[in-house]
């Protein structure tokens, strides 16, 4: 993600002098539950049926699955006892209400015996829950749904979870660093930024990006207004009765964080990049002076990317400016989105290196966050070296120049912490991680490491661990000094 304010993270004032663009990298990072938009609800569960509790040694009762993924660091995000195959989600929403009516039908698969599992889902009314087609009891707690089917699904089988919830959508708020994200209503329709999680604030499902799946989208707004989605449409719109419903599909693997429902009257420029990779470009019309240019270079970065990192992952490029005034962009997969602003190419080029680094190489745990926001910053530096201003060393060197007692040396970035997850360090030290590498094992391997890292992991997970240990591999080099000293200690490295 990358941001023009700093309300996300604070902007270090060397990266602001730099920056030829609107602004520098930046992220929102994990906050408080997303803001309820009706009282939790849910059928009267049967007698002696409860939401699973620990236990007084804080084990579960058998068969329940854990209200939490297993992230240290956010115990409560996402849940267990399930992984997510396929999502479909068949939704409307009227802007002049603000009401979405949805069904959510999830394929998953048991890894372990379950007589109840858990949903993420902020607000709303859920009015039904089946599982493989027969009625489930449910119970509402917070931001958790929990699923009891009638009878227990042994380890190892596939089901399907189908939800029923209607209600006013409404985005995450109120923490100090994060401003606002999830499904933010607008003028016009909404403007969907899910980082870190605030995919709950629109459809239920496990919302961690431990756990990847497939979309489907079958969104219906009034006639006049466009609703796009990840992936590429599966058909012409249909419209009738004055609305128009869009079919979206999503058919390489995604987190939830980056799935999108964004809705407008936009301006679209389709065509194709150089290469031949599908690229879309939409604007809000205050915004249609910019249509053009994130055009052009999404296509020429998307292009260039292909040639440092290895082949584009997904079938589609592109970007879409919203008029509401995030100050901030999010790589979601496929359809980059710009809050309020029109894009220069620096955050262009961080948030299309995301669809590498991020999207299809996604961490299991948020303290491996530099693997995303380390990874895109250094692509910022790249775009410029490749443009011909400022090289990646004349980057790396100002960002050094930092005193020893400023603040990006007090911060580890390969250690991201809970209560800071998205701070200046993971960014700017975090590229600078990356600089240092190519200082030490040199040009040849280090753009070797990146290809082999992007096509030994496609779709998969990553871990900073393993990235260690190729680049060890591949350099033939001893590289433990300098990955402790640049990710993991509290002080100003030696250049």
């Amino acid at each position: 993600m990358a941001s023009t304010t700093s309300h996300r993270r604070a902007l270090a004032a060397a990266a602001v002098l730099l920056c030829t663009t609107t602004g520098t990298a930046a992220c929102s990072s994990p906050g408080g539950d997303g803001g309820s938009s009706s009282p939790a609800t849910g059928r009267t569960v049967p007698s002696g049926a409860t939401a699973p509790q620990p236990d007084g040694t804080g084990a579960l009762p058998p068969g329940a699955g854990a209200p939490g993924i297993g992230d240290p660091d956010f115990p409560s995000d996402g849940n267990g006892g399930y992984d997510v195959a396929r999502y479909r989600l068949v939704l409307g929403y009227d802007p002049a209400t603000r009401h979405l009516s949805g069904t959510a039908g999830i394929r998953a698969k048991a890894t372990q015996e379950l007589t109840r599992f858990n949903l993420d889902l902020s607000g709303f009314t859920v009015g039904r829950v089946t599982v493989d087609g027969r009625a489930a009891a449910f119970e509402r707690s917070g931001t958790e749904l929990t699923v009891i089917p009638g009878r227990p699904l042994p380890e190892g089988a596939d089901f399907t979870v189908e939800v029923a919830y209607a209600g006013e959508p409404k985005p995450v708020t109120g923490s100090s660093n994060l401003g606002t994200y999830g499904f933010i209503p607008t003028r016009d329709g909404a403007f969907v930024t899910c980082e870190p999680n605030g995919a709950k604030t629109w459809f239920p499902g496990n919302d961690h990006p431990a756990d990847k799946a497939l979309y489907e989208f079958e969104i219906t707004v009034p006639e006049g207004i466009t609703a796009l989605a990840n992936g590429e449409l599966t058909g012409e719109p249909v419209t009738r009765g004055g609305k128009t419903t869009y079919s979206w599909r999503e058919d390489h693997p995604m987190v939830t964080y980056l799935a999108t429902m964004t809705l407008g009257k936009f301006t679209l420029r389709e065509g194709r990049t150089a290469s031949g990779i599908k690229n879309l470009a939409a604007v809000d019309p205050r915004f249609r002076g910019s249509l053009d240019k994130l055009y052009t270079l999404s296509g020429k970065i998307t292009d260039y990317w292909a040639t440092v990192f290895g082949p584009y992952p997904f079938s589609s490029t592109g970007g879409v400016v919203d008029d509401f005034s995030a100050g901030y962009a999010l790589e979601n997969q496929t359809k980059p989105m710009y809050g309020g602003f029109s894009p220069g190419e620096g955050i262009i080029a961080h948030e299309l290196a995301h669809q590498w680094f991020g999207n299809s190489l996604s961490i299991k745990r948020w303290k491996d966050l530099w693997l995303n926001e380390g990874f895109a910053t250094y692509a910022e530096w790249l775009w410029e070296e490749h443009q011909g201003d400022a090289t990646a060393e004349q980057t790396f060197r100002l960002h050094y120049a930092a005193p020893a007692g400023d603040a990006i040396w007090k911060y580890a970035p390969g250690r991201a912490r809970p209560d800071d997850l998205f701070n200046d360090s993971v960014y700017t030290r975090g590229g600078m991680t990356l600089h240092a590498l190519r200082r030490k094992i040199g040009d040849r391997d280090f753009f070797e490491l990146l290809k082999t890292w992007n096509r030994e992991h496609r779709y998969g997970y990553v871990t900073t661990e393993e990235f260690t240990a190729l680049a060890e591999k591949i350099s033939g080099k001893d590289l433990d000094a300098l990955f402790d000293a640049w990710l993991f200690q509290e002080s100003k490295p030696a250049a």
